[in-house]
């Protein structure tokens, strides 16, 4: 059987599927389905400093190929996650977990993520400046060199674990954001997050959304997502976390060869919830039918 294994940011991962911020809860909800110490690791939900009710509803609408989220960030703050979520998933997950954080300050992602930093059960902090669902806080900041480099120095300063840095694709130039975080000090990138999209009810002539926008996910993105993935990874020299739209063991075949170190699977965990134990299962077919070794021996494998 071919080697499934790589390291994200000195960190060994048993294989590279992760399940994205959002889709996967804070992993002990999965646990009741199957041993999710099958996965590499998993990004739990997004966390931010204070608890967050989210948008109103409804916050999701089906699309061709995909759907549309406008959750908000519903999660019930970093000192209940510490306090409740974690010591639950404790029980149940045995390898580092991946901390995903959100932030409406500067000052907010920098706290929010200091006390993350002081959980030997947290492994990696993955910085989400790309939440489009939100007002004023996430996306606002992903979409300007400036402003993203201006949250990865201030979580750098006051952590010790790998950060990551979740960017936007509603930007112009997405490779000139995740080289800013790069020069700041980030220890990775993780891409792409949601399409800004919308849906409009025929019948009420009203967006389905409450929102009324929010983001789009799903198989649909994925050639996006990989040119993103291609194009960020060929201009920086730290580890890319590839996602957007995967769906299968080929899928994460094709985000490695791109660039990815790693490939984080979203939409399709809400669509069947034992979506990423199916793509690990059969990832060694993919890779003898491809004549792959070593995945590790792919990341970057075209120019």
């Amino acid at each position: 059987m071919g080697k499934l294994s790589v390291e994200l940011c000195g960190i060994p991962l048993d294989n590279p599927i992760i399940p994205a911020s959002g889709t996967f809860g804070y992993g002990y909800e999965f646990a009741e389905l199957y041993d999710i110490n099958c996965l590499g690791t998993f990004s739990f939900k997004g966390t931010t400093l204070h608890p967050r009710f989210g948008n109103p509803t409804p916050r999701i609408a089906e699309c061709t190929a995909g759907m549309i989220n406008a959750v908000g960030l519903q999660n019930p703050g970093v000192d209940a996650v510490i306090a409740e979520e974690l010591p639950k998933l404790a029980k149940v997950f045995h390898k580092p977990v991946m901390a995903n954080v959100s932030g409406f300050s500067v000052e907010e992602y920098a706290e929010t993520c200091k006390k993350l930093d002081e959980l030997s059960q947290v492994g990696w902090l993955e910085v989400n400046v790309s939440c489009p669902n939100v007002h004023g806080g996430g996306m606002s900041f992903g979409v300007d060199p400036v402003a993203a480099a201006s949250v990865v120095k201030a979580v750098k300063a006051v952590t010790t674990k790998p950060v990551i840095v979740k960017l936007s694709p509603n930007v112009t130039d997405i490779v000139a954001i995740a080289k800013a975080c790069e020069d700041a000090g980030a220890d990775g990138i993780s891409l792409i997050n949601t399409l800004l999209g919308m849906r409009i009810d025929l019948r009420t002539r009203k967006p389905i959304i409450a929102n009324k926008m929010g983001g789009f996910s799903g198989p649909a993105i994925f050639p996006v997502a990989l040119r993103m993935v291609y194009q960020v990874a060929h201009a920086v020299s730290i580890p890319v976390i590839g996602m957007g739209g995967v769906q299968s063991s080929e899928d994460v075949i094709e985000m490695m060869l791109a660039g990815a170190t790693a490939v984080e699977v979203g939409t399709a965990n809400l669509i069947d919830p034992f979506a990423c134990k199916k793509i690990i299962d059969d990832l060694p077919r993919v890779m003898q039918r491809y004549h792959i070794a070593s995945l590790a021996d792919i990341i970057k494998g075209v120019d």
